[in-house]
């Protein structure tokens, strides 16, 4: 089972790709980590790639989707794999698919999890940290797991214990600068959903789209998609 999934930042879009890698037994893949592991073992890819990211660039599809390919072709997704971070634009998937297609490589399916843009930057701004267990959530926009009152403040929901918020997710200019690219219906993430979307249409449903609103809770949302994911 081959799948690419995609969501905004705040749509829980991590939390459901663990969920069914964990179900299918599937290798969890994040383009980020890719580059990281290119360049720290110094291939001729990642050396290429670095020369961009150090200059501040964009690294170029020509050196990208080739690492990709590497990735997806290695011993631990032979079982399958999740590509989470990738494509980010309408040319992106274009030569993705266009890649896979050369190499022999079967796209199962699209997942997509939709969610308004308020909402998907509020639930970010929204996370709280427990200091006893950063695996208590706590989100003040999230009725579901909104955090305890206590003495005017609020506290952890699970255990009591102190709220922080992690300095990058009070960020509102770097999270609309990530929104802008992913909500981007003509150059950017949306489009390279929509290339798949069209792609499946003119292929009798394949690959496979799962579209799920992302607004439910974690649990809602996930039973949704094994739903799909049959």
């Amino acid at each position: 089972m081959n799948i690419l999934i995609f969501g905004p930042n705040g749509s829980g879009k991590g939390t459901q790709g663990a969920i069914v890698q964990k179900k299918y037994t599937v290798t969890h893949i994040e383009s980020g980590v890719i580059f990281r592991e290119n360049i720290k073992g110094g291939t001729e890819l990642g050396k290429k790639a670095k020369e961009y990211i150090d200059r501040g660039d964009l690294v170029p599809d020509d050196i990208t989707i080739p690492m990709i390919l590497d990735r997806l072709q290695k011993d631990d997704c032979k079982k399958g794999w999740l590509l989470d971070g990738f494509p980010r634009n309408d040319e992106q998937a274009k030569a993705l698919d266009s890649a896979l297609k050369k190499a022999g490589i079967k796209l199962d399916y699209v997942i997509e999890i939709i969610l308004d843009r308020e909402i998907a930057k509020n639930r970010i701004m929204g996370r709280r940290l427990c200091a006893n267990d950063n695996n208590h959530p706590n989100n003040i926009f999230i009725d579901a797991i909104k955090p305890a009152e206590k003495d005017g403040g609020i506290v952890c929901r699970v255990c009591g214990g102190a709220l922080s918020a992690r300095s990058d997710d009070q960020d509102e200019v770097a999270i609309n600068k990530r929104h802008d690219i992913y909500y981007d219906k003509n150059k950017g993430t949306i489009a390279a959903v929509e290339y798949f979307k069209k792609l499946s249409k003119e292929n009798n449903g394949v690959p496979k789209v799962i579209e799920l609103d992302g607004k439910p809770g974690v649990k809602e949302v996930s039973e949704e998609l094994m739903k799909k994911l049959g």
